[in-house]
Order: structure tokens, then sequence, then C-alpha cells
């Protein structure tokens, strides 16, 4: 098609407005069977921590209306061995690369940006303060202004200007527009709105919770409402911000929501579950019903129910 699907996230350039959401499919191996990862925006990996995770304990999945509660709890290789052997195979795919961090301290995630700093290939960091199915409530920085800064602060410190920085957000706190502008201050160049929620399951035969680690993060349809209030609120506070949407995002229609709602691009996740041709799927759905609508370009929509609603 004709129109043009760029986007930008930072300084960061990408020929496609749709991307995978970090943790759902993990350096992006699984969906490569499915189509060429070079056709969409970048691969999101799963977040990575400095050493090997082994993550929560089972049941670490639960279907619920309409979405699914996750409980993985970040397990992963650990940087070293994601460097040496996930970074190089998506770049021999031609995809472009967003790693994903995440830390248990301040210092931890200034240590990850130290490593990635020098490593070519990458187009942007995902600095993750905000995943709610981890075993200590108390390192989901987004929600403590303090933290959520000195995070941002202390990963922008290290990389300098050679990396853009998007920092993903938690929707459970009461004002998610205040910490966005204080991630913003700290150094981010962009937001990834939203992380899934915090939720939980009871098993009605052992009348227990369902999930091994008792929480867990839902995402899904259920809730692509709350993804885009949470967009439309931080757009209209900093219009110029670029954000990646991401929360229920299974079609072009929601994908076309949530950017009408202010992102600049969407993330693709549980949907790849159900069917790993979503991202491309979505991308081309929205490709159509952005021509059917008269855009021109992907960035003529974003933002646009904002315009619509000043007239």
């Amino acid at each position: 098609m004709s129109i043009d699907l760029s986007t930008t996230l930072g300084s960061a350039w990408f020929p496609a407005p749709v991307f995978t959401a970090s943790g759902c499919a993990s350096s992006g191996k699984e969906l490569a069977q499915f189509f060429p990862l070079q056709e969409i925006g970048a691969v999101v990996t799963k977040s990575i921590m400095t050493k090997a995770r082994h993550g929560r304990p089972t049941p670490r999945m639960a279907e619920t209306p309409s979405g699914m509660l996750n409980s993985i709890g970040l397990q992963g290789p650990g940087i070293d061995a994601f460097l040496a052997n996930d970074v190089p195979w998506l770049l021999e795919q031609k995809a472009r690369v967003i790693v994903s961090i995440a830390g248990e301290t301040v210092e931890e995630y200034s240590s990850l940006a130290r490593k990635l700093r020098a490593v070519p290939g990458i187009s942007a960091i995902e600095v993750n303060i905000s995943c709610p199915n981890v075993e200590n409530r108390g390192l989901v920085f987004a929600c403590d202004p303090d933290a959520a800064h000195a995070v941002i602060d202390g990963v922008r410190r290290t990389l300098g200007g050679e990396l853009p920085i998007i920092a993903k957000l938690s929707p459970d706190v009461t004002n998610i527009v205040e910490i966005a502008k204080i991630v913003v201050d700290a150094g981010a160049d962009a937001l990834a709105l939203i992380n899934t929620l915090l939720g939980m399951v009871i098993n009605l035969d052992t009348m227990r919770p369902h999930l091994g680690g008792k929480t867990g993060g839902l995402s899904g349809p259920a809730i692509r409402p709350v993804a885009v209030r949470a967009i439309y609120q931080v757009h209209a506070a900093m219009p110029k911000v670029p954000i990646l949407g991401m929360g229920g995002v299974a079609t072009g229609r929601d994908a076309l929501e949530l950017i009408l709602a202010g992102a600049s691009g969407v993330s693709v996740g549980t949907a790849s579950f159900g069917n790993p041709e979503a991202p491309i799927k979505v991308q081309r759905e929205l490709a159509e019903l952005l021509t059917a609508r008269g855009f021109n370009s992907l960035r003529e929509a974003i933002g646009f129910a904002h315009r619509v609603e000043s007239q």
C-alpha cells in the first residue's frame, strides 16, 4: 500500500508501527516461523536481568474473561547469555531490536544499560519499571515517583544520548500522568503504555489462589479500555512525547483506537498466543483502516481523537 506507516520513538525510526510486546514472544524465534521479523516495526525482547532467573512456581497462567493472567516472574537467561545468543540472531534476521531491561535495584538497571551501550544494532531500550508479577511488589518502581525517577535518571546518565529510552509504566497507579511526567523529566524519550494490571484467580476446586505466585498480570482485550484511557490522558498532557501503546490489541481496529488516542505505535502480545501471525495481521488491517479513513500516513492519525474533540 502507498500509505506511509513509518513512525519514530525518540530518535529511533521504524518503517512500520506494529511491535511485539515484551514477554510474549521471547526474542522472536518462535514468531519467525510465521512471518519475517523485519516486516514489523521491531521485536521488543522479553525483559532481561543481570543474572539468569528461573521465574515463579507453577501454575503460571490462567484464562480469564476476555484475557489471561500470567505469573512468569521474569524468567530468563541473564544479560550475558542474551547478548551472546539472542541479539546476534535477531540482527541476522534483519529485525529491528528494542531490548527490554528489568532490575531489582537502581544500580542493576544502570549496569544493564552499561552492557547494552556498546552493542551495535539496537534501536532502543525499554526500561521495564512496572512488571506486576515479580515476587516482591516493592520492585514495581513505576508505582513510586521517586524510585521511577531514580531508575530512568540512572539509565540516562549511563547511556548518555546514545540510545532512546522507552519507560514502561504500570496502570496500577492513581495518576499515570504524574508518573509519565516524572520519567520524561528524568530522561525518558518515549513511554510504553500500559503494562498488565495486577490480578488474581481463585481455584474453586482447591479454594486457593490458582497461580503458584498467587498474583499475576492481567492482559488481553479486557484491559484495552484501560490502555486507551491511559494513552489518551498522557498524550493530552504531553503531546510531543511518543507513546508505544499496548494492551489488548488483537485487530487493526484495536490498534487504530490506541493510535487515535495518541500512540505512535502499538505492541501485540497476548493475541500472539492464539495466532502467531497476529502482529503482521494487525499491521495489514491497520494500513487498510487508515487508507479507508483518508489518512496518507500513520503520523496524521496519531492523537487524531484529540484534534477532533477540540473542533
